[in-house]
């Protein structure tokens, strides 16, 4: 559904609050298509190359991978973390579908559980750790140290291994986290 433009008391720059019209990504996108102005056709040249280029990966997946592998480049990044981060990926994948088939639906359960196996990592959690980096908005896994990655992987794919071979079900609240003994050394002596 498309949203529509919102009104929002914001600060401006004599520090008073106003009302500004505010509006998601999508709906901006769908504002620039709607004007006639010639000055829009570049903004409209670029959406509509970006669904060519998405149109394109849903054909040939691959081609998502190398866009992704070319943008950390281009942000300078280097060539052996960008394999890292883009293993780290896959893994991450490969527990998101595992738990999907053992029966971890929701969002909140995700982020319980993931939380869990980044406190059993680095002593916290996703959030706290991108505080602790004095990250806000940018992705926590794009900041992280060569190690930083290789203990995330490590993590995820030993919780997917205890998964399986435990054949863990579903997610109890009372039990949470615990019951599918998130990846780590410490975790993984408990029985």
């Amino acid at each position: 559904m498309l949203g529509k433009p919102e009104q929002l008391k914001l600060e401006s720059s004599d520090g008073k609050k106003y009302l500004t019209d505010t509006a998601n990504t999508e709906t901006i996108f769908r504002i620039i298509q709607s004007i006639p102005s010639p000055k829009a056709e570049p903004f409209k040249r670029w959406l509509a190359q970006v669904g060519y280029e998405r149109i394109q990966e849903i054909e040939d997946p691959e081609l998502a991978t190398k866009r992704t592998r070319a943008i950390y480049k281009a942000k300078g990044y280097s060539d052996a973390w960008i394999e890292k981060r883009m293993r780290g990926i896959a893994i991450r994948e490969e527990l998101t579908d595992e738990w999907d088939s053992r029966g971890i639906k929701l969002q909140r359960e995700y982020a319980i559980l993931t939380a869990e196996i980044s406190k059993a990592s680095f002593g916290m959690t996703p959030s706290e750790y991108k505080k602790h980096k004095g990250l806000e908005q940018e992705n926590l896994r794009d900041h992280m140290t060569d190690l930083e990655l290789i203990f995330s992987m490590l993590g995820e794919a030993s919780t997917k291994e205890i998964a399986v071979n435990r054949d863990a079900q579903g997610f109890d609240e009372k039990k949470g986290p615990l019951r599918w003994e998130v990846g780590s050394l410490e975790m993984q002596g408990r029985n």
